[in-house]
């Protein structure tokens, strides 16, 4: 009776209207969908929620702010006694808004900002994206809502990932998620600004050192689902704490995915065709989530056939059972099914030590559908032949660290060396 109890988390995408167009988006938002919930369907599924047991919900779109009952939805998620958060773009929260916000009970919001602002507007494809996202910040702050921030990691804002740290940090924000970019909807047509699977091996020593540093200054790094993996950062990256690694896709245990027209997953970011188990308007939220295959794939998790799923590296991995192929999201809009993650750093490390580099292409292209996905192929070459001319390939001297960390770095240095 209480195993639907198992879900606390849900995030809505309540439209698809956007008023940017990233380069990188997994849902290709834009326009609304068809046939988006009215606001009676969408007071009835906040009731939904709360009667399976959500405690939170974040709204997201496309642009959420750009529906017009957004308001009265967050107010009723509040009334149902679940946390109501969003994560937004910022172009374009006002003041006015964010007290408005407040009122409706939106206690938390993260900011998407992917780089610094040449960089982020380009990605954002919209002049400005970046100053109004710190505008957003300062309208939040002013209005008393907690606020973090979320960044996108691939070539063309690793680079600057220190820097952006910093100006994150004097903006104000209490937490920071990290994701590695992959090939779903937009980000599958420009898969050239992804990470190849051995760039881990420069980009994660650059993620600790940051995340280091913000934990001291007070602000949290939050690793998102597909980052880490038992490489030598992993702990540092997830809290800290002994118990701080990853345990395995949560899509369908802990997470809810819900899209504007009502069709839902076991996680926002799986791709649609593949992973929904039923739309509110044919079935109740409580039977699609105790009945459907799509959102319980992860129940047999800690059984022996929780790794059945499991192919190629992932497959032959000692943190197999625990791990279970990390984030299905990721494995799954590169080889069109889910159980092997190229994009894992302890894999990036044992096949450098085995003297193999591992490289994607694209082999078929996304049909141009929200959250749909191509199909990669990942080829195996030998850890030190020669690489093709790549403008975009993220290397450790590409990294622009603060000038303040390095004479920091100098004065320590010169103590220890004065205390000898």
């Amino acid at each position: 009776m209480a195993e639907y109890r198992r879900i606390s988390h849900a995030v809505w995408e309540i439209t698809l209207k956007c008023n940017l167009a990233c380069q990188h988006c997994g849902s290709r938002a834009g326009q609304n969908r068809t046939k988006e919930l009215s606001t009676e369907e969408a007071l009835n599924l906040v009731q939904q929620m709360a009667e399976v047991g959500i405690t939170e919900v974040t709204l997201i779109g496309g642009e959420a702010f750009l529906r017009s009952d957004w308001l009265e939805i967050a107010q009723a998620i509040t009334k149902a006694g679940m946390v109501c958060g969003m994560t937004t773009g910022g172009f374009g929260i006002t003041l006015d808004t964010a007290r408005r916000m407040k009122e409706a009970g939106i206690k938390v919001v993260s900011v998407s900002v992917d780089g610094l602002e040449k960089t982020h507007d380009y990605q954002r494809g919209k002049p400005g994206a970046w100053q109004w996202a710190f505008k957003t910040m300062k309208n939040l702050k002013e209005a008393g809502i907690t606020f973090g921030c979320n960044t996108q990691i691939n070539r063309l804002s690793a680079p600057e990932f220190p820097l952006l740290y910093e100006r994150l940090r004097d903006a104000g924000i209490s937490a920071w998620q990290i994701q590695l970019t992959v090939p779903m909807g937009r980000a599958a047509d420009n898969n050239h600004i992804l990470l190849q699977p051995y760039e881990l091996l420069d980009v994660y020593p650059m993620i600790a050192k940051v995340a280091q540093r913000a934990k001291e200054e007070g602000v949290r790094v939050q690793a998102g689902n597909n980052i880490g993996y038992y490489g030598p950062y992993e702990r540092l990256l997830r809290g800290g704490d002994a118990w701080s690694f990853w345990q395995g896709c949560n899509a369908g245990l802990s997470t809810l995915g819900i899209e504007a027209d009502g069709a839902i997953k076991g996680c926002p970011s799986l791709p649609t065709s593949a992973y929904t188990g039923g739309n509110i308007r044919d079935y109740s939220l409580r039977t699609i989530i105790e009945e459907t295959e799509e959102l319980r794939f992860n129940l047999g998790a800690g059984t022996p056939q929780g790794t059945d799923h499991l192919w190629g590296f992932c497959k032959t991995c000692e943190f197999a059972e625990l791990c279970r192929g990390g984030c299905s999201w990721t494995a799954h809009v590169f080889f069109d099914k889910r159980g092997n993650n190229p994009y894992c750093h302890h894999r990036a490390l044992t096949q450098q030590k085995k003297g193999i580099r591992e490289q994607f292409f694209i082999k078929y292209q996304a049909k141009g559908n929200p959250f749909d996905n191509g199909v990669f192929e990942l080829i195996e070459q030998p850890f030190n032949s020669p690489l093709p001319e790549d403008e975009l390939r993220f290397t450790a001297d590409k990294i622009q660290w603060p000038v303040s960390w390095a004479i920091e770095q100098e004065k320590s240095l010169s103590l220890v060396g004065a205390n000898h």
